[in-house]
């Protein structure tokens, strides 16, 4: 099938067989490494994408459900030299320690603050509930994206 979409701001096409997750491509032809494999069952957050601007897991979304859709992903939000408050926010909280679902994380955190410029502790913990974090670094998250909220609002 062929499958057509807006992958972190830039047009992309790909031929793929039927039954291939948009995760899958990502990690496959689109040769992405920030959403990750976790539970394949929607359950732990480590895949997560946006599309249009809402986190959805990616593990189970069908490819075709991206096409004519704007994806994005954590390679979306910034740069090693420009980082994305967020991702300066958890550098600077030591928000991270295995980082296997910070990928995750900070697309729903992308998008939390998006949606809501001003979230208060419970917005946040709504927000990042989907994810599953076994390092116990959730009190650091929760800092970092109220941070994060903060400094993008000065």
């Amino acid at each position: 099938m062929a499958v057509a979409f807006t992958l972190n701001g830039a047009p992309v096409a790909l031929e793929a067989p039927e039954g291939m997750t948009l995760l899958q491509a990502l990690r496959g032809p689109l040769a992405l490494s920030g959403p990750r494999f976790g539970c394949g069952a929607e359950a732990c957050g480590c895949c997560m994408v946006t599309l249009d601007g809402d986190p959805r897991p990616s593990c189970t979304l069908p490819l075709d459900a991206a096409q004519g859709r704007d994806v994005g992903t954590v390679e979306g939000l910034g740069t090693p030299e420009a980082p994305h408050p967020l991702q300066q926010a958890f550098l600077d909280e030591q928000a991270g320690q295995c980082g296997w679902c910070l990928s995750g994380i900070l697309v729903s955190a992308e998008a939390l603050l998006r949606r809501e410029p001003d979230p208060d502790e419970a917005a946040v913990r709504a927000a990042l509930e989907p994810h599953l974090c076994r390092c116990g670094a959730q009190n650091r998250m929760l800092r970092a994206v109220l941070r994060a909220a903060r400094a993008m609002r000065a």
